[in-house]
């Protein structure tokens, strides 16, 4: 499809390279140097622009701005924001104004394209159709994987290689990332597309189980067995076994299972027969393998043989760019389940603050908390009211105006929380010095406290207040690296040269702080 995108940028050779890269997937690219002037091509080519793209530092008119204005037309056409700060608090000011999309500077062609895409499929009548053609169906293709990151457009690169092959996967990720969509894809798209694909979770099967379970039993094989059982690998036999959780199976069974990766043969519990099995492996895991490893509770062999093509799938926490698309697709989704007689949608401060939310169980919880917000809904839009239990982790989404009033989201609900009293910024911060001739502490209003002196009384070294003071505003902006790096007044790669040299965990500065 070909479509016209509205390019505004103040940069001459941003344009350029924006333009090239919208040409080259297609498109008709047209160029505005700043928000007034984008705003009359809008207007002039009224019902015709498909995509804007937009830069948000602008003179004249900046970006948010021009959102505004575009808000007030009343135009529906979906806005891919430019930001060339990747911190959070620039990216919810963008959604809360009504932007579909977003991506950090410098951004690939392949990112933009992609956004793009993502950007077309907004119309409804696709998405409902499409929907109600696969629904929660087993059969799970690479354009089912809704992502705009270009983190997670590697791993879909990754996992179309691996899908040409046989090849042993193991799909590394916290849990509820995706591991098992991504395993179903690669199945989908290989020539065992048409056999069965067995998933079998080790960490929820009982140990004296496990061995039945992957291999079967012959009928009085041990007490309870009353009959014959055909395991898991034999009725994967010509397609996919996906192993969840692979890092919890027993060490007794690795071995039995190392024999049927190598020779393609096993053994049931209670036969000395040997059955020959044809079967593409997958594995999945939320454990580092390598340290399972080095402390003697999984194979170093086993390990070699099934980590012949890993792929890491990033948490949702870092490829927050996605969010907003998973989000009005699970919305889409659930509102076909329910029989909606339309599709729920997300106004702009519903998906400021799913964007806003780390979700420590990926996926999976954002999956959830939109089931949920759907089912209870009473309009054809969710807001931020409809997610409580996502607002009441946030309480520094409330966000205040000079006048102390709390800002309003575009639906009128208030962001204000009225349980929490958000922290103040670092940069607000108020040092108070205590009123003695020797001044040891500076102490930040919230009880954060930075010592100047050591026990000995004497001034402490400039290293050791700058790693505390780092490992300080990464609790306090919640790992958000960007956001810590102009806070600090530092570039992000000088953060991350520190962070090394400190040998502080980005993830979790609590434990590495203890």
């Amino acid at each position: 499809m070909t479509a016209h995108v509205l390019v505004i940028d103040d940069d001459p050779v941003q344009r350029r390279l924006l333009k090239n890269a919208v040409e080259r997937y297609g498109h008709l690219a047209l160029l505005a140097e700043n928000g007034r002037a984008g705003l009359e091509l809008l207007k002039q080519y009224s019902g015709e622009i498909n995509v804007i793209v937009l830069d948000l530092m602008m003179p004249e008119m900046d970006g948010l701005s021009f959102l505004k204005a575009v808000g007030e037309l009343g135009t529906d056409v979906p806005v891919i924001v430019q930001t060339g700060q990747g911190g959070i608090d620039t990216v919810v000011q963008a959604m809360r104004a009504g932007a579909f999309d977003f991506v950090v500077k410098p951004v690939s062609p392949e990112r933009i394209g992609a956004a793009i895409s993502n950007a077309l499929k907004l119309d409804r009548r696709e998405a409902k159709a499409r929907t109600g053609r696969r629904g929660r169906s087993n059969a799970v293709n690479f354009t089912d994987i809704v992502s705009a990151s270009p983190a997670m457009l590697r791993v879909i690169e990754l996992a179309q290689r691996a899908a040409q092959s046989s090849i042993p996967v193991v799909l590394e990720g916290e849990s509820g990332v995706g591991k098992e969509m991504v395993a179903r894809a690669i199945q989908s798209a290989g020539d065992r597309a048409n056999k069965p694909f067995i998933t079998v979770n080790c960490g929820a099967i009982p140990h004296n189980l496990v061995e039945s379970i992957l291999f079967g039993h012959e009928k009085g094989a041990f007490t309870g067995a009353t009959e014959k059982h055909i395991g898991k690998l034999m009725e994967a036999d010509g397609g996919t076994l996906f192993l969840d959780e692979i890092g919890d199976l027993p060490l007794d069974v690795q071995v039995k299972l190392l024999r049927a990766v190598q020779q393609g043969e096993i053994e049931t519990v209670g036969s000395a027969r040997v059955q020959k099995v044809n079967v593409r492996l997958i594995s999945a895991t939320n454990k580092n393998l390598i340290e399972e490893v080095k402390e003697g509770r999984f194979r170093e062999d086993l390990y070699y043989r099934l980590n012949v093509f890993p792929i890491t799938i990033p948490a949702l926490r870092r490829r927050k760019e996605d969010i907003p698309h998973l989000a009005r697709v699970f919305a889409e989704r659930f509102s076909a389940e329910q029989k909606l007689s339309n599709p729920v949608g997300l106004d702009a401060s519903a998906l400021a603050l799913l964007t806003a939310y780390d979700w420590p169980g990926n996926i999976r919880q954002l999956e959830n908390a939109v089931f949920r917000a759907v089912v209870l809904s009473q309009g054809e839009e969710l807001a931020d009211t409809d997610f409580p239990q996502i607002a009441l982790q946030l309480p520094e989404f409330a966000a205040m105006d000079d006048t102390g009033d709390a800002i309003r989201s575009p639906s009128g609900s208030s962001l204000k929380l009225a349980a929490y009293s958000p922290p103040p910024p670092l940069a607000e911060s108020h040092a108070v010095v205590e009123e003695a001739t020797d001044v040891s502490t500076t102490i930040y209003r919230g009880g954060n406290l930075i010592s100047s002196m050591d026990e000995a009384g004497n001034i402490r070294k400039l290293a050791e207040i700058e790693e505390e003071l780092i490992r300080f505003a990464l609790r306090f902006y919640r790992g958000q690296m960007s956001q810590v790096a102009r806070k600090l007044g530092i570039g992000r790669s000088t953060l991350y040269r520190k962070l090394k040299d400190y040998g502080i965990d980005p993830d979790d500065p609590l434990r590495d702080a203890a």
